[in-house]
């Protein structure tokens, strides 16, 4: 009899050999019981409907991964489970392109930093792993297991102080091959004793692996393209902030890794003015970058002709906006600065309020509520003037700072208020330290945490954030 085929799980081969404990023959003996040949096939249905499941809640989580160190970490961790060990190391090598070179990347499970070292001292053609990421047959070896490595009388001299060192006495390693991008990396797990996974078990983590690698491929492929991106989006914002007397600057740009169109300039102005600008594009993706990219080149422009009147400038800005890019919209603020009598006037078009922070006053400036660019058939919104105090400094920012909280818009303006209010007296002569503190407070995870995607939440994720800061002497 034939074994049966189970079903498709998670688009993987669903033929796993017999677990262990049930490959007893069929043929019944003499005297044996007449159900017992169906018994031992509901067994081994049994047995494999067991491990296909566990294949498929483990590469379901891997599915689940939105990162290259996130997947890294799961692979290890299956992979472990999949075998028996407890220790574990995986390596992402991949090959390089012609144009670019993807670092090598390890991950351990039970190692530490340390120990990740010392493994790595080990020559690579004394290692299981090491041979699988140096093999260069076609196919690659799929998989290379050393049941006793203090047994092997040919073990390299330094791999046996280091297999004595960390205490390991066998390893199992299997190949990280995709089918789109060839040998990327490799798996290793550490046995505390002499020992070998069964056959069942290096079915299941070789198929594991295969899916593993594919899933590893594509989050390489995506991490590339967002880095290029990145790279392009910040080709299109300043290379750096204008000196300009009566005036200090520093900006905060972080990138979300959605390619969003957050952007902000600084340009000087006739007469010894400045020019100070925010905004954010709607969409992500390269067609944002692009049109942020046309939006600030063309801010710029307006600013140099009309900059002392904010109004115009948006106005126009929105002009251009709804006859090259209609099914886009926009937010923005300029800002006319004249550092000498320390005056500015500005406008907004669906932007948060600046915020002035000081010695006696934090507060948000009060601007009209507008529409973005884009929104209205035209747009119009008057102008505000203020004048900072001496040593004053006024905070321009994206809506992303607020978003990135998770909180309602309400909360998100109260938490940036008491984060700019608590800046020390001993930062406030510095505009980077001041954005800096206001950062780490108004966001405490970092653009890691749970607004974040490599965070794992949905609140605030894919928002760029852009804090420009401007103090005046």
């Amino acid at each position: 009899m034939s074994a049966p085929h189970m079903p498709k799980v998670a688009g993987i081969d669903s033929v796993v050999p017999a677990p262990a404990h049930t490959v007893a023959p069929l043929d019944e003996s003499p005297g044996a019981s007449p159900g017992a040949p169906v018994i031992l096939i509901q067994d081994r249905l049994a047995g494999w409907v067991s491990d296909l499941t566990t294949l498929h809640e483990l590469t379901e989580r891997l599915a689940r991964t939105g990162s290259v160190d996130a997947a890294l970490n799961e692979v290890v961790r299956a992979g472990a489970a999949l075998v028996g060990s407890s220790r574990g190391l995986v390596v992402l090598e991949p090959a390089p392109r012609a144009d670019e070179r993807v670092p090598s990347t390890s991950v351990g499970l039970g190692l530490s930093h340390a120990d990740i070292g010392q493994l790595e001292t080990v020559p690579r053609e004394a290692s299981s792993y090491g041979r699988l990421l140096d093999d260069t047959a076609e196919p690659a070896t799929a998989a290379e297991s050393v049941g006793d490595v203090l047994g092997d009388p040919d073990l390299d001299a330094l791999h046996r102080d280091v297999a004595l060192r960390l205490g390991y006495g066998a390893t199992y390693a299997v190949c990280l091959t995709s089918d789109t991008a060839g040998r990327i990396g490799a798996a290793v797990w550490f046995y505390d004793e002499p020992a070998e996974p069964v056959e069942r078990q290096r079915h299941l983590v070789g198929l594991y692996a295969r899916y593993a690698a594919e899933h590893l491929a594509r989050l390489l492929e995506l991490e590339t393209a967002r880095a290029r991106e990145a790279t392009i989006a910040d080709e299109l914002l300043p290379s750096r902030l204008p000196r300009v007397p009566g005036v200090r600057l520093a900006v905060r740009h972080r990138t979300s890794g959605h390619d969003g169109g957050d952007w902000y300039d600084a340009l000087p102005l006739p007469e010894g003015a400045l020019g100070l600008a925010v905004g954010s594009v709607s969409g992500s993706g390269p067609s944002a970058l692009a049109a942020m990219g046309r939006l600030r080149a063309s801010l710029r422009a307006y600013a140099v002709m009309e900059g002392e009147d904010p109004v115009a400038v948006l106005s126009d800005l929105e002009l251009l906006l709804r006859l090259t890019e209609p099914a886009r919209t926009a937010t923005a603020l300029f800002a006319y600065a004249e550092p000498e009598p320390r005056r500015i006037v500005l406008a907004g078009a669906g932007h948060a309020p600046p915020l002035i922070v000081g010695e006696r006053r934090t507060e948000f400036v009060e601007t009209t509520l507008s529409a973005p660019l884009g929104m209205l058939s035209c747009w119009e919104a008057p102008s505000v003037e203020l004048s900072p105090a001496p040593g004053e400094t006024v905070l321009l920012y994206t809506d992303g700072l607020l978003r990135r909280t998770g909180d309602p818009m309400d909360r998100a303006f109260a938490r940036l208020h008491a984060a700019a209010a608590s800046v020390p007296r001993s930062l406030r002569d510095d505009p980077g330290a001041i954005a800096d503190h206001v950062l780490r407070l108004v966001l405490p995870d970092g653009l890691d945490g749970p607004g974040s995607p490599r965070g794992g939440g949905t609140a605030g994720s894919g928002e760029d954030v852009v804090i420009l800061a401007a103090r005046f002497e």
